[in-house]
C-alpha cells in the first residue's frame, strides 16, 4: 500500500512542477528554471521545520513566496531573451541554483544529532511529518488538497480576461502589444506565479521524502517540468494531470523493466505528439466530445 501513497505522492509533485511550467507557456516562455525555484521551495521549508520548528503551512508559504520573489528576479533578465537564449539562461539560473545547495551547509544540534543541510551530503532529517504523527495516506491528501486548489485556480484563470490576457501575448506578442497589453507585466507575473506553484511543490516533496540534494534538482527534471504541459496540452489545464499520471504512473512505474529505454520512449513521445497532435493528450477526449469547449 505504501507503494502506491508514495507513487500518488510523486504524480502529485510532478503535478505542481508540470502546472509552474504551464502557466509560463501560455505565455509563450519556455523556461528551464522551474527546477532552480523548486529547490529554494525545498530547501528553504525545510530549514524553517526543521532548524526553525516552523508548523508545516506557514513553512510551505514561505518557501512559494520565496521562490515566486527569485522567479519575478529572473523575469526581468529573461524578457530580454526569447527562445532558445531563453532556455540557456534558465538552464543556467538553475544550475546556479543546484551549485548553492551543493555548498549550502547549516547544521544543528536536535535531540543529540545533527540535522539540517550538509552541503554535497544533502538535506537529511526533513521529518516533520513523522515527527508529529502523519501517516502516508496523510501526506498525499495534504498534497493533492494543494493540487486540486492549483488546478482550480489556473481552471479559472483560463475563463476569465487575465487568462485571455496570457494566451494573446503567447499567441502574437506584437498583436498583443498594440491592444495595449503590457508584455512585461504580463510575462513577470507569470514568471512569479510560475515560482510560487513550483516553490510550493518542492515544500511539500521535500518533506515527502524526508531527504534532498543536489542530485534531486538536475536538467532532467527540469525538462520533465515543460514537458509534462507540452505532452498534455495547453488548451486544457487538466491535460498537464493526464500527462503526469501518463509518464510517471505508467511510463517511469509501470514500465520499469524497460530501463533505460522508458526514457527513450518519453523523447519519442514528445516528439510524436508535437507533430501528429499539437493540442496534446487531452485533445482525445476533446475529439470525442466536439461540440464542448476548453
Amino acid at each position: 500500500m505504501d507503494y502506491y501513497l508514495g507513487v500518488f505522492q510523486t504524480i502529485g509533485v510532478h503535478t505542481l512542477l508540470g502546472l509552474s511550467a504551464y502557466i509560463l507557456l501560455l505565455t509563450g516562455q519556455v523556461s528551464m528554471a522551474q527546477i532552480g525555484f523548486f529547490a529554494i521551495g525545498a530547501y528553504s521549508s525545510g530549514v524553517l521545520t526543521v532548524i526553525f520548528s516552523w508548523n508545516i503551512y506557514p513553512a510551505l508559504a514561505f518557501g512559494a513566496l520565496l521562490a515566486s520573489f527569485f522567479a519575478f528576479l529572473v523575469g526581468f533578465p529573461a524578457l530580454r531573451v526569447k527562445g532558445l537564449m531563453l532556455v540557456i539562461a534558465t538552464i543556467a539560473f538553475s544550475e546556479i541554483v543546484r551549485l548553492i545547495t551543493f555548498n549550502f551547509v547549516w547544521m544543528v544540534e536536535k535531540d543529540g544529532i545533527m540535522v539540517g543541510a550538509e552541503g554535497a551530503q544533502g538535506f537529511r532529517e526533513i521529518r516533520y511529518f513523522t515527527t508529529n504523527g502523519w501517516d502516508s495516506s496523510q501526506v498525499v491528501l495534504l498534497i493533492w488538497i494543494f493540487v486540486a486548489i492549483v488546478m482550480a485556480m489556473l481552471w479559472w484563470l483560463d475563463r476569465v480576461k487575465a487568462g485571455a490576457v496570457l494566451r494573446a501575448v503567447g499567441n502574437d506578442e506584437l498583436a498583443a502589444q498594440s491592444s495595449g497589453i503590457n508584455l512585461t507585466t504580463v510575462k513577470v507575473a507569470a514568471m512569479t506565479a510560475g515560482g510560487f506553484i513550483a516553490g510550493l511543490g518542492g515544500g511539500l516533496y521535500a518533506h515527502a521524502v524526508s531527504y534532498v540534494d543536489h542530485i534531486t534538482f538536475t536538467i532532467l527534471m527540469a525538462t520533465f517540468a515543460i514537458s509534462y504541459p507540452i505532452l498534455g496540452g495547453t488548451k486544457n489545464v487538466f491535460g498537464t494531470l493526464l500527462a503526469v499520471i501518463f509518464i510517471q504512473g505508467i511510463l517511469i512505474e509501470a514500465f520499469r523493466f524497460l530501463e533505460d529505454w522508458r526514457l527513450i520512449i518519453f523523447g519519442l513521445l514528445i516528439i510524436l505528439v508535437m507533430n501528429f497532435m499539437p493540442d496534446g493528450l487531452v485533445s482525445i477526449f476533446k475529439k470525442s466530445n466536439p461540440g464542448k469547449g476548453n
